[in-house]
Order: C-alpha cells, then sequence, then structure tokens
C-alpha cells in the first residue's frame, strides 16, 4: 500500500491572506500620518487606482483575444491530440492507475490543458480528475491524499505552458513591442521548475514508505 498523506480541510490560509490584505494599508496609513505624508499616500491611492483600472481594461482585449485563439484550438480537437500524446508520461509518473482508464485520460486532459493556457478548463478538468483517481485508488471524503493525488496537484501548480498569455498580455499593456520575447525563458525555467517539482513529490514519497517499513 503506497505511503499516503493526510490532506486538511482548514481555512488557515484565507485567514492569513485577510490579516495581510488589512495589515498592509493600515501600515501604510500609519507611518504617513507619522512622517507627515498623507497627502502623498491619498495622492498615490487616486492615481494608482486609476491606473489599476486602466490596466485592466487594456488586459481585456488581449486576454480575450489569446483565450479566443486557445478556445478554437480546443475546439479543433488539439487538447484531445495532445493528451494521447501524453498518455505514456502519464502512466509512467501515476503509478497503479489503469492504463487508458477514467482518471488516467482526464490527468492526460488536465496536463493538456494547463500545456496550452486553458485556465477555465483545466480547473474543472483538475476537479474532476481527483475525485477519479480517489474512486479509483477507493479512497474516502475528507480521507488521505494518495502519492498520485500528490503528484497530480504538483503539476498543476509547476505547471508547463506553451503559451504565458497572462504575462503576454501584461507585458502588452505595459507597451511591450514584443510581448512574447519570453517564450524561451518561459519555457526553460517552467521545464526546470516542473522537473524539480515531480523529483521532489517522488523523493518524499520514496522517504515516507521507507519511514513506514522501518516503523513496521
Amino acid at each position: 500500500m503506497s505511503k499516503q498523506y493526510i490532506f486538511y480541510k482548514t481555512d488557515f490560509g484565507d485567514e492569513v491572506l485577510k490579516v495581510i490584505l488589512l495589515v498592509i494599508p493600515l501600515v501604510s496609513v500609519v507611518f504617513a500620518v507619522v512622517n507627515g505624508r498623507m497627502s502623498e499616500l491619498s495622492t498615490a491611492i487616486l492615481g494608482k487606482t486609476s491606473d489599476a483600472v486602466e490596466l485592466v481594461i487594456s488586459l481585456c482585449g488581449v486576454m480575450c483575444f489569446w483565450c479566443g485563439l486557445m478556445k478554437v484550438a480546443e475546439r479543433a480537437g488539439l487538447t484531445e491530440k495532445l493528451a494521447k500524446l501524453l498518455s505514456p508520461a502519464v502512466n509512467f509518473l501515476f503509478k497503479g492507475l489503469k492504463r487508458g482508464g477514467k482518471a488516467a485520460g482526464l490527468i492526460a486532459m488536465n496536463i493538456s490543458a494547463n500545456i496550452l493556457g486553458l485556465g477555465n478548463a483545466s480547473t474543472p478538468l483538475g476537479i474532476s480528475a481527483m475525485k477519479a483517481i480517489a474512486e479509483e485508488e477507493n479512497i474516502p471524503d475528507g480521507g488521505e491524499a494518495s502519492d498520485n493525488m500528490v503528484t497530480l496537484a504538483v503539476l498543476n501548480t509547476a505547471s508547463l505552458q506553451i503559451l504565458p498569455a497572462t504575462a503576454a498580455a501584461l507585458r502588452s499593456a505595459n507597451g511591450s513591442a514584443k510581448p512574447l520575447d519570453i517564450l524561451p525563458c518561459v519555457w526553460i525555467v517552467s521545464a526546470y521548475s516542473l522537473a524539480a517539482a515531480i523529483i521532489s513529490s517522488k523523493v518524499f514519497s520514496g522517504i515516507g514508505k521507507n519511514n513506514t517499513r522501518n516503523r513496521g
């Protein structure tokens, strides 16, 4: 039986984020009052909020274009074809899952959607893949995450993208003449991060299994 990791249901992360978002503006106001720079703070707030709105509006057009382009690729069957190409890698990384089964197929589709930058499609596919893994490995709701579930979470966190649409859109909105000239660097860095994430997942999984055997 593979080593499993307890998956805690907690709102701790949300609470920490709320505290951070509350503390940052309060600290800014306190330092502005202490240093007598309230007028500068007010000017910065008004100026930057309008800049944020302008940036969001300028991003909408670029993001709609790339999302539309990726949606065309998805409907043309590119996602399914890429999923078939990724099947051997999925079988290698996710040990114990049925070859060509529901879970393996959903994992391949999820990875394909991430690679193509289809965030709206990859999220529900990832959730469905998690449920399919739990069903295939007989893991109850609220139980423990298996090695395969941890690996899938890692792949979603450090996914490899052919086209980083969001980064390109931000660069374009800020006046970059060549918003996609970062592609080679993005591919190299994301490949390294993905490799490091997968290796770490497998190494710690092996350590966990050894510790379990030693205690047994």
